[in-house]
C-alpha cells in the first residue's frame, strides 16, 4: 500500500491547522491573561499524555543517543518561541519570521556542515531576507528590523528550529509517539525558562470565575496541537522525502499569515503580501530535491 498520498495529506492539514494556532492561543490569553504561562501549561499537558506511551518505550529512546534526543528537544524549545512570538507580536509576521528558515538553513549547511550549495539554496536566501524585508518594513513603516518582543522570538525561533532539524535530519531514529514526547519535554523546560524570564519570575495568578474555561483552552491545545497533531506530523514525514515535506508545510505560513490577514485587525496590505510571496518562494526554493555534490564537504571534490 502506498502511504505516500495520506502522508502528504496529514503534513498538510497539520500545517493549516498550526496555521491557526494562534486563534485558540490568543482565546486562551483572552481568558486568562497568563502570558508566557500559558505555552508552559499547554506543553506540560502534551508531555504528560505522552509520558505513558514513553516510558513503555524507553528502551528505543536509550538508543536514539544524545545528539537525536537533544535536537529534537531544541526543536520543542523552538516552538515555545514561537507560541511566545505570537502572543507578543503581530501573527503574520512572526509565522513568516518563523518561516525564514532557508536562510537559516543554508547558512548552517555552508559554514557549519561544510557542504557545498546549490545556486538555488543562494536564491532561496536572497528571496527570503527580501521577503521578511518587506514583511517588516510593512508591520513597522519604519526600518526593516524586528522591533517587538514578538518579532524578536519568531525570528529566534526559526534559528533554534533550523539548527534543531538539522540535528534531527542527522541523528533522530526514534518512533514518532516518544519523538513528540521528547519534543514536548524539551517545550516543557523551554516554556518554564522563558516564562521565568519574560514573567519576572512571578507566578500567574487567575480569578476563580476563569478556572474552568482557561482548563478547557489548555487540554484543548496541548492534546489537540502539541500530542495528536504533533506526533501525526512526525510519522506522516517519517514516509515523506524532506523536499516534499518542506513544500507541503508552507500551508502553515499560508494559512497563518492569511488567516491574521482577515481575522485581526494588524496591519497587511500589499507590501506585506509581496514580502509573504517572496518568503514563501523562497521556501519552496530551498525544497527543491538536493544533488548529491550539495552534501560534499568542501574539503573534497564535488562528484560531477
Amino acid at each position: 500500500m502506498n502511504v505516500m498520498p495520506y502522508a502528504s495529506v496529514a503534513v498538510v492539514a497539520v500545517g493549516s491547522s498550526w496555521g491557526l494556532y494562534w486563534l485558540p492561543l490568543r482565546e486562551l490569553e483572552a481568558v486568562a491573561a497568563i502570558g508566557p504561562w500559558a505555552t508552559l501549561a499547554v506543553t506540560l499537558v502534551a508531555a504528560v499524555a505522552l509520558a505513558p506511551v514513553a516510558w513503555l518505550r524507553r528502551d528505543h529512546l536509550r538508543a536514539a543517543g544524545r545528539p537525536g534526543l537533544a535536537s529534537v528537544a531544541l526543536g520543542g524549545a523552538s516552538f515555545v518561541l514561537y507560541s511566545n512570538g505570537l502572543l507578543y507580536g503581530h501573527v503574520a509576521v512572526v509565522i513568516l519570521l518563523f518561516y525564514l528558515t532557508p536562510v537559516w538553513s543554508t547558512l548552517i549547511a555552508r559554514f557549519w556542515l561544510g557542504w557545498r550549495i546549490s545556486w538555488w539554496r543562494y536564491a532561496a536566501l536572497v528571496l527570503g531576507l527580501g521577503g521578511i524585508a518587506l514583511v517588516l518594513r510593512a508591520s513597522s513603516g519604519e526600518l526593516p528590523l524586528p522591533y517587538r518582543l514578538g518579532d524578536w522570538l519568531g525570528l529566534a525561533s526559526g534559528l533554534a528550529w533550523s539548527i534543531a532539524s538539522t540535528g534531527i535530519h542527522l541523528h533522530s531514529r526514534t518512533a514518532p509517539l516518544e519523538t513528540n514526547f521528547v519534543f514536548c519535554a524539551g517545550a516543557v523546560v523551554g516554556a518554564l525558562v522563558l516564562a521565568l524570564l519574560l514573567g519576572w519570575g512571578e507566578w500567574p495568578v487567575l480569578a476563580p470565575d476563569v478556572y474552568v474555561a482557561t482548563a478547557g483552552w489548555v487540554v484543548l491545545i496541548g492534546l489537540v496541537w502539541w500530542a495528536v497533531l504533533l506526533t501525526l506530523f512526525v510519522g506522516a514525514t517519517q514516509q515523506l522525502e524532506p523536499a516534499r515535506v518542506g513544500i507541503l508545510l508552507l500551508s502553515e505560513a499560508l494559512v497563518g499569515a492569511l488567516s491574521a490577514a482577515l481575522l485581526t485587525d494588524e496591519p497587511f496590505g500589499a507590501l506585506m503580501a509581496a514580502g509573504m510571496v517572496l518568503v514563501l518562494a523562497a521556501g519552496a526554493v530551498e525544497s527543491l530535491p538536493e544533488r548529491r555534490r550539495d552534501h560534499t564537504p568542501l574539503t573534497q571534490n564535488p562528484q560531477r
